[in-house]
């Protein structure tokens, strides 16, 4: 039978009568339209980051260190462009803002079910953030798998026992659903590791890299929040820049920053 369907098009292969009619103003603000494909954009980002650290776990697990540090390279690349969208962002002016904030109403950031399943995979175990989603929804249903599954970090341990360190067999066999709480038997692991100075400390530091992109992101996302809100509380019912401040200065990989005054 021959295949008489239509010829791959640029248009077709990216979807894009899909994707450019996925904007919706729901007022006739001239700034909506910013915000919407910012916002857009940025869970496309999610979206690739979610891809790129699942293959990041993988070959962590394989212990592939070259292919693991290629894979770093891209998500640390990815970060740096998430975080420079604040400045787009930040030409909106709080009066232009406010022109349409009132017909977002209840919908925020604090709902995005990748956001939520990144600091998952990142490790944040806090199982509050679980109320902002339907029990049987597939955004819950996401964000729950992925904090039942081993962490970036679990993986990184698991790679340094690949690699030949001597990781406790308790931290191995730990229950990863659990909250990951700074292990002074890890960060003796974790001293070898960067006094030998191979491939495993690279992927250590490059891991300190992204611990610190994502709290770069947190903070220029919070100063554009009370740039353009004050201490207005946010449109999910979200206490605003104050639970985004609430949020800084934890990072993703304790143990890492621990060590340092130690190296």
């Amino acid at each position: 039978m021959t295949d008489r369907s239509p010829a791959l098009t640029y248009s077709s292969y990216l979807a894009l009568d899909e994707l450019l009619a996925a904007q919706r103003p729901r007022s006739d603000e001239h700034d909506e339209m910013l915000f919407i494909v910012v916002h857009q954009v940025y869970e496309l980002w999610f979206k690739q980051l979610l891809h790129e650290l699942a293959h990041l776990q993988d070959r962590l697990a394989a212990g592939d260190t070259a292919h693991a540090l290629h894979t770093l390279k891209r998500v640390l690349t990815v970060l740096k462009v998430a975080v420079a969208q604040v400045d787009v962002l930040e030409t909106m002016t709080p009066r232009q803002f406010l022109g349409f904030r009132d017909r977002l109403d209840r919908a925020s950031g604090f709902q995005s079910a990748q956001f939520r399943e990144l600091e998952a995979v990142l490790g944040r175990r806090d199982r509050s953030v679980l109320d902002a989603y339907a029990p049987d929804s597939l955004e819950r249903a996401r964000i729950e798998a992925a904090m039942e599954r081993p962490s970036l970090f679990d993986s990184f341990l698991r790679y340094l026992h690949v690699r030949g360190y001597d990781v406790p067999r308790a931290v191995l066999d730990r229950h990863v659903g659990r909250r990951w709480r700074p292990d002074p038997e890890v960060q003796e692991v974790l001293l070898q590791v960067h006094r030998d100075d191979g491939g495993p400390a690279m992927v250590a530091e490059r891991l300190v890299d992204l611990d610190e992109g994502l709290q770069e992101w947190r903070y220029r996302h919070v100063k554009m929040v009370e740039r353009t809100i004050g201490t207005r509380g946010g449109t999910g019912g979200s206490s605003g820049a104050d639970y985004l401040r609430s949020t800084l200065w934890q990072p993703m990989f304790p143990d890492l920053w621990a060590i340092r005054s130690r190296l």
